[in-house]
């Protein structure tokens, strides 16, 4: 459509977001479909954060707020950074946005201008190169595959930056790999960082709490003090405490990009949810006490899924160090014709032969940038994923 702007051109509506809408209209038609497509926990929001929002309905607190963030929020993100992080900030170096989505895309539209680059090691969430895009910035996307875990090296940064360099994306435990770096292969990277200061860090935590085994998260500046006036530390409320909907993040880093970042969201939609802005100050300073089950919980189910995928022909599955997420690599299967006679040339038409012979909804590889793979978040139930490990065993042992 002619009225329609060039901007729209250089982005694409969310692929995860499309292939949990489409299993939705199946089971909506009656079709028995198995959803691995959507990011979020399938534990309800914890008791004592819900009362807390009934207690700010009650007390009237459903007025217009600061526009990046409540005080009492501000200051329980402040203590949750030095508790859990060891990071000090003051409350004029914090920002509240609807959801980390917001305060990602603030940081950008704030910061980038026409050619300015921003480094995203891939598979990468899907929605870090639209945001540049949108932001006028270009996308520079440094593939790590499966034969490093899907972790970036040093030597790969390196060659990636150049004097365009604006921005450097870290996502650890990552989105769609659930890979975490550890602090040696981190520290490899804040070294490389510390040769080129004009690079910026974007450090996207918030999968922190869900970590397996005797992981250790760690965030840039943490490991490197030296980075810590160039590194925005991005985290949220969505995927620890069960509350994708409630649509708080938030973000710390110097303050002239803070305040920079609160003047784009004075703009766009002013305040975060009031009442959710509540629920978030009770979710930081609570009881902490459900993380450790929950943790175990998604441990043993990405044990079931890793195991169960590894057995199918033609797939191979690494196991991550956290998220909810597995990652298998697929290229045993492509090539191949389906039971139903499709020719599978890439992981997108592996995933969508899934979903209609056998009614399991996964996220194709190509829309995290990397292929042939296809994404699978594992929360939800075990009698669940077990079946839906079972159709993809099945899919594959029928591919000739």
């Amino acid at each position: 459509m002619a009225f329609l702007s060039d901007t729209l051109a250089r982005v694409k509506p969310s692929p995860t977001i499309a292939v949990s809408n489409k299993a939705r209209e199946l089971q909506a038609a009656g079709k028995d479909v198995i959803g691995l497509g959507a990011g979020e926990p399938d534990f309800d929001t914890p008791q004592n954060i819900k009362d807390a929002a009934k207690r700010a309905i009650d007390q009237g607190k459903t007025k217009y707020t600061a526009v990046d963030g409540i005080p009492e929020l501000k200051a329980a993100i402040v203590k949750k950074f030095k508790r859990e992080n060891g990071l000090d900030y003051t409350p004029a170096q914090i920002t509240v946005g609807t959801g980390g989505k917001q305060t990602l895309y603030n940081a950008f539209m704030a910061t980038l201008n026409p050619g300015d680059e921003v480094i995203i090691p891939a598979p990468y969430w899907v929605s870090y190169p639209d945001m540049v895009m949108l932001a006028g910035g270009t996308p520079v996307p440094v593939v790590a595959g499966i034969e490093t875990n899907f972790k970036l090296t040093p030597a790969q940064l390196e060659a990636a930056i150049t004097p365009k360099t604006k921005w450097f994306i870290f996502n650890s435990p990552s989105n769609p790999t659930g890979a975490g770096y550890t602090a040696a292969e981190l520290k490899g990277l804040t070294d490389v960082l510390m040769r080129h200061p004009h690079v910026w860090v974007m450090s996207d935590d918030m999968y922190e709490h869900l970590v397996f085994d005797d992981f250790e998260f760690v965030s840039p500046a943490q490991i490197e003090p030296g980075l810590y006036d160039r590194t925005l530390t991005c985290n949220g409320v969505s995927k620890s405490y069960a509350m994708t909907g409630w649509r708080i993040g938030y973000a710390a880093g110097p303050v002239a990009l803070i305040k920079a970042m609160g003047t784009i969201q004075s703009q766009s939609t002013s305040n975060p949810c009031s009442v959710a802005q509540y629920a978030a100050v009770e979710a930081l300073e609570g009881t902490q006490e459900f993380l450790a089950p929950n943790r175990k919980l998604f441990q043993k189910r990405r044990d079931l899924v890793v195991s169960m995928l590894n057995q199918a022909k033609g797939i191979r599955c690494p196991r991550p160090e956290g998220a909810f997420y597995v990652y298998p690599d697929i290229s045993g299967c492509i090539g191949k014709t389906s039971a139903a006679g499709t020719l599978i040339k890439d992981d997108e038409v592996f995933a969508t032969a899934l979903l209609e012979e056998t009614g399991v909804a996964v996220v194709f590889g190509a829309a995290f940038g990397l292929s042939p793979n296809f994404r699978v978040s594992y929360a939800t139930s075990e009698s669940v994923l077990e079946e839906a490990c079972r159709r993809i065993q099945t899919f594959c042992a029928g591919l000739k």
